[in-house]
């Protein structure tokens, strides 16, 4: 017995040894490691000499983390604003600049290389570097400035950004090409899929009858809402004679489900397959001073974008001396776009200016005709021409590399091959010289509505909705970026231009642009969908519009404001209520009869959860989120089957992927033509029950009640940092935390589970100090900065914060070396 005490008391000192060793080995690493992430904090406070600067510059930094840079001439306010998104952004512009250059997988490894296949297509390093080479003296000035800023401000830390620890690397110096990139970062995200749209316009085009392709294809809706009120014709429902579905037999129509989307933690946190609707959005508009409450001109404005920690945006406001006004200081407030040295959005006290994507037509398929001469040529208007091939060589992470080989033609790479076997080319504004300037910093100094639309005519960027107000108390709308003129045909389809009578002649001057200026109504309102009509329309074209409810219901928010103050213009930002969704609402109360409800428990269940419907998408909702399920299935179920035939030909069709989808599914649900109903069904109530029952089976799928299923539990919002991804077990400390947001598509409040508004502004130029603004995430890239997600509880709950920076917290003194 005594033997075994002194064992077991040997054998509790080796544990309580080891186990303290363990412990001190476990503190050690975090000491270690927090020490190590540490050095690659930002500094706050203090003195820093960098090379370049030709006077002292000072960043005050408020309790968010939002810097006023106040400097004597604007290269140094550039040089310190590079230093500031190399000390706080550095990891974000490089995987912005390599996303844009296809060079992903030489930081993240070969998990990369199908993302850099398909952009490297687009070679834009090359392009931004040509770009570069040919740029005007002033713009480079302030270009080679804030570059060498940027650089600075990465050598300022004691350790590279702690992304680089992780990852086993060391970050690469920025270049003015890079600036460049992280424009064509933004053809990709806002313009890249304009190819597959108008290849899917084909297909329809050329494999249905043509009245039930014209129906299909339609322009717009009942809820379009264009500033100049003029509404497009709705295409009418094919006759019997022109399409009868109930022709095809029910084994021609069988078509595959969608594969299931990758699994979110968690049953609830999993968009069903029948739930998945892809987010489109950014609003903004302006009233007139004379229907606001203090007579100026105010700007709303909220982007609609993928959520990421950090956030896209980086808040700034840039103070220096006046060019135009000597004696007096500039001062431009907004969000930059790391990696560039401009205010996007903002006020500069004279003009406040933001914007939304377009969706006009800035791509067009070009089919390639061969030359029978050559099998290495093609036809032109001028004659053969030989395509042009480059080799682009792919280089991994972790070992390897490969060659790809870009074809290229006079109009652009080689895209893809049709279903005819025909080869064509992308025709796009991102493959032009025009495509990407710094032309947009100018309206840092303009002083009135013209002078602003007519720098964001000649501004390289992906066409955006330019909506304006200026101090005078005028507002307009004009388009920013470049615009395409077009001959010979609208861009709708995909065509030959092999023989000069078709295709692009230059670009638009600022004169020719479309704009609407002073409007009678004294309102500007943009969401995506179509603007305008007639001429202005021609112009533009249609490269995907949203559906016009959200425009609808922002424009008749602000028509019911006579005199609308910044907080009547938040409340529309934030408004949720689901009145895109009403008549689905009525239409499943009036399938779920008392013999539906009869014949299955849970669709008693259903119409009972229905009834308690509130008219909004919030989080307690079941109601609302199965009345948007039922409208998805029966979307996917009705046009499946009118375009099976398509499938046939490319099974990777959707028609879903049109904008203008709404119009035609209602009024296939509201008059139910016996003619296009699918085969499978007897009538139109089958159909309509068939929807009902794949929802309740999806929804309920692993058991629980129908009744939990609310909109909360399907619209958590996830807004993540791009390593969490890879590292679960740091997504608590790198994460915003996982929360259900009211709102959803087809409102002003547009939000997903990862897609939603990138910030919120409401301004006024002259009277910035009255203005709000709230983004998600915070200032900082660092999870150990107390910026990295102090601004994050504000936007979830939509709690307005000043516009300008409040009172300095922190201060850092640049001075010349």
């Amino acid at each position: 017995m005594p033997k075994l005490q002194r064992t077991l008391r040997v054998a509790l000192r080796v544990f309580l040894i080891t186990l303290g060793v363990a412990v001190l080995l476990l503190v050690a690493s975090g000491l270690w490691l927090r020490h190590h992430l540490g050095q690659s904090l930002a500094r706050l406070d203090g003195e820093i000499e960098i090379a370049g600067l030709v006077a002292t510059v000072t960043i005050e930094r408020d309790e968010l983390g939002v810097p006023t840079i106040r400097g004597e001439n604007r290269s140094d306010v550039a040089r310190g604003l590079g230093f500031l998104h190399g000390q706080e952004r550095f990891f974000q512009i490089d995987l912005i600049r390599r996303k844009a250059a296809g060079e992903l997988a030489e930081l993240v490894g070969a998990a990369a290389l199908p993302l850099d296949r398909r952009v490297r297509i687009h070679r834009f390093r090359a392009r931004a570097r040509a770009i570069v080479a040919a740029m005007e003296d002033a713009d480079r000035q302030l270009l080679d400035a804030y570059v060498e800023g940027v650089n600075a401000g990465l050598d300022a830390l004691d350790a590279p950004p702690f992304e680089y620890l992780v990852l086993g690397t060391e970050p690469k110096p920025w270049s003015g090409e890079d600036s460049l990139l992280a424009g064509y970062a933004m053809y990709l995200d806002l313009q890249g899929n304009g190819g597959h749209r108008e290849s899917v316009y084909g297909l329809a085009h050329d494999l249905l009858p043509p009245a039930l392709y014209e129906f299909l294809a339609a322009r717009g809706t009942e809820w379009d809402a264009p500033i100049d009120g003029e509404m497009l014709a709705t295409p009418a429902i094919p006759a019997p004679e022109d399409f009868d579905l109930r022709a095809l037999g029910a084994t021609e129509l069988e078509v595959a489900r969608r594969d299931a989307p990758e699994k979110m933690s968690g049953p609830d946190l999993q968009p069903t397959v029948i739930e998945r609707d892809a987010g489109i959005g950014s609003n903004n508009w302006a009233v007139a001073g004379a229907h606001t409450t203090h007579g100026g001109a105010l700007l709303a404005n909220d982007m609609h974008l993928g959520h990421a920690v950090p956030n896209i945006w980086y808040r700034a406001s840039l103070a220096f001396p006046d060019p135009n006004q000597p004696g007096r200081e500039r001062r431009v407030t907004g969000v930059t776009l790391p990696g560039v040295s401009a205010v996007m959005a903002g006020s500069n006290g004279d003009v406040a200016w933001g914007f939304t994507n377009s969706y006009g037509d800035w791509t067009d398929l070009v089919i390639l005709e061969a030359d029978p001469e050559d099998p290495d040529a093609y036809l032109t208007p001028d004659g053969p021409q030989r395509f042009e091939r480059h080799q682009e060589v792919l280089r991994a992470a972790d070992g390897g590399e490969e060659v790809l080989e870009v074809v290229e033609t006079i109009w652009g790479p080689v895209w893809d091959t049709d279903h005819r076997g025909r080869q064509r080319a992308l025709r796009w504004v991102a493959h032009d010289d025009r495509a990407v300037n710094f032309t947009v910093q100018w309206l840092e100094s303009t002083s009135n509505l013209e002078e602003a639309m007519t720098v964001a005519n000649r501004a390289g960027t992906p066409a955006q909705n330019f909506t304006v107000a200026d101090r005078h108390g005028r507002v307009g709308w004009t388009i920013m970026g470049p615009m395409p003129r077009r001959f010979g045909h609208d861009g709708w389809l995909p065509s030959s231009w092999a023989d000069g009578s078709r295709g692009w002649d230059g670009w638009l001057w600022p004169e020719e642009y479309p704009r609407v200026i002073d409007p009678e109504s004294g309102r500007i309102w943009t969401a995506n969908s179509r603007i305008v009509g007639g001429s202005m329309y021609e112009l533009l074209g249609d490269g995907g519009y949203d559906i016009g409810a959200r425009g609808k219901q922002i424009r008749d928010g602000l028509m019911a404001v006579e005199r609308a103050g910044e907080n009547d213009l938040l409340a529309i930002q934030l408004d949720d209520r689901a009145l895109f969704l009403e008549r689905w609402r009525e239409l499943l109360l009036e399938v779920l009869t008392p013999e539906a409800t009869a014949a299955d428990p849970r669709r008693a269940e259903l119409r009972r959860l229905a009834l308690t419907w509130n008219g909004r998408a919030s989080i307690d909702s079941a109601a609302y989120r199965l009345v948007r399920a039922f409208r998805l299935e029966l979307r996917d179920q009705v046009f499946e089957a009118l375009t099976a035939r398509i499938k046939d030909v490319d099974d990777g069709f959707r028609y879903t992927r049109l904008g203008q989808k709404e119009g035609p599914l209602w009024q296939l649900a509201s008059t139910r033509p016996a003619h296009l109903l699918n085969p499978r069904f007897d009538d139109w109530q089958a159909q309509f029950l068939a929807a009902v029952d794949a929802i309740l089976d999806d929804l309920l799928e692993g058991g629980g009640e129908l009744a939990e299923r609310t909109w909360g539990a399907r619209n958590q919002v996830r807004v993540r940092h791009p390593l969490s991804r890879f590292m679960s077990f740091a997504s608590r400390w790198l994460d915003m935390p996982t929360m259900p947001l009211p709102g959803d598509n087809n409102m002003p409040r547009v939000q997903g589970t990862t897609f939603g508004a990138s910030e919120r502004m409401v301004v006024s130029p002259g009277r910035e100090e009255e203005g709000f603004f709230h983004m998600p995430t915070g200032q900082s890239g660092h999870p150990l900065s107390p910026h990295y997600g102090n601004g994050h509880r504000a936007w979830m709950e939509g709690q307005p914060t000043s516009f300008l920076p409040g009172a300095t917290v922190h201060t850092v003194i640049l001075k010349p070396r």
